[in-house]
């Protein structure tokens, strides 16, 4: 480990379910082959990261631990297997962590160890704390080099202006960025996102919008948050979400034929009529990616999906390309993270306020909203 860096180092640390995260002064990981050091800059939080610390949404992971998600960070220092990352590198770090002999091995870092007993050995042990900390150790593949001067440099300078806590928005985008592209959405396309007025259904409408599509339909609830999705992007529609199959699909129809559907359904839309409704909608040979997290059987309309040969495909997160393509789209300036966008830092927190910014995080969840922690 490089002689600059610290013996210790400032961390949230998670010891029981029936106590709030504390920050704690703990060793500083070394640095081993594989992995990376990186200082944290900023780090993002869930709108329900309060249940899945409190233990409510039934995450399992090891205790203790210490939490986090994806986060924009510095190299501090790299294992000796590094051939491309090096230490002042600014970097993304993707929480989407995966078994090196099996690609479909997966944990969340600082969210939960998953549910096989490979993704619980890799959270157990050497991927165990996560970003709510002053520096985190990280394996290398998910480490992704970013252009500084391009993304944050002023736009005088020929930059995007970025600061680095807008950067975390990355890590929403990506979700967005799996399902979309698990579907092979192309431009000109008519593309339902559905809900659409949450975090992740909000990045979804705002990323088939930027990426070409040439119709996105928004389904929701909230009337407001509808409006202010038609307000903000180009061609953008919206359809209110009835409780009746039968007008949703009328609904849907008038925006002709509809070519992709993504949903992104909360834990508690199993008997939401939207799923049946867009499976309905879709045209002949139409694509349906299944991104949420409904724990309970879904009804599909099985002879309509046979009869019009549609593809229903569920996608869990996204790859390492959706990743580095969305990348160069916000180094280009394809994907925007401005306040043109309505992307929005609705709160800045310290360490020692992370009770605070879960209560921020739970309270700003619509459109662009976020909320980061800066160690």
């Amino acid at each position: 480990m490089s002689s600059s860096l610290p013996t210790t180092h400032r961390a949230i640390i998670l010891r029981s379910l029936s106590q709030t995260p504390q920050v704690e002064t703990v060793p500083l990981p070394p640095v081993t082959p594989g992995s990376a050091i990186i200082k944290v800059l900023a780090t993002t939080l869930v709108a329900y990261g309060r249940e899945i610390y409190n233990g409510k949404r039934g995450y399992p992971f090891p205790l203790p631990f210490t939490p986090g998600n994806s986060a924009i960070g510095r190299i501090a220092a790299v294992g000796p297997d590094a051939t491309r990352l090096a230490p002042g590198q600014l970097v993304f770090f993707d929480a989407t962590i995966r078994g090196r002999d099996d690609p479909g091995t997966v944990m969340l870092s600082g969210i939960t160890q998953g549910f096989s007993a490979g993704s619980a050995k890799l959270m157990e042990g050497e991927w165990r704390d996560s970003s709510y900390a002053e520096y985190m150790k990280a394996p290398l593949e998910n480490l992704y080099a970013l252009d500084e001067d391009k993304l944050t440099k002023t736009k005088e300078e020929g930059g995007r202006g970025y600061e680095m806590e807008r950067l975390v928005y990355l890590g929403r985008l990506a979700v967005a960025m799996g399902g979309l592209r698990a579907i092979d959405v192309r431009p000109g396309e008519t593309v339902v996102v559905a809900p659409a007025t949450g975090a992740f259904g909000g990045a979804a409408v705002q990323l088939a919008s930027q990426m070409g599509a040439g119709r996105v339909v928004a389904m929701g609830r909230s009337e407001e948050g509808l409006r202010r999705l038609k307000e903000m992007y180009a061609r953008v529609e919206t359809v209110r979400m009835s409780g009746s199959v039968e007008q949703e699909v009328e609904e849907l129809r008038k925006y002709g034929p509809i070519d992709a559907v993504f949903d992104i359904s909360s834990p508690l839309a199993a008997k939401s009529t939207h799923i049946k409704s867009c499976v309905e909608a879709l045209r002949e040979g139409g694509r349906m990616t299944l991104m949420g997290g409904i724990p309970e059987d879904v009804g599909i309309p099985y002879l309509t999906v046979m009869v019009k040969s549609l593809v229903l495909k569920g996608k869990f997160m996204y790859d390492r390309g959706d990743l580095e393509d969305l990348i160069k789209m916000v180094e280009s300036g394809v994907v925007d993270l401005s306040e043109r966008a309505r992307v929005k830092l609705m709160g800045r927190f310290g360490l020692e306020d992370i009770d605070e910014a879960m209560t921020a995080a739970e309270k700003f969840d619509k459109l662009g909203e976020q909320v980061v922690l800066v160690p």
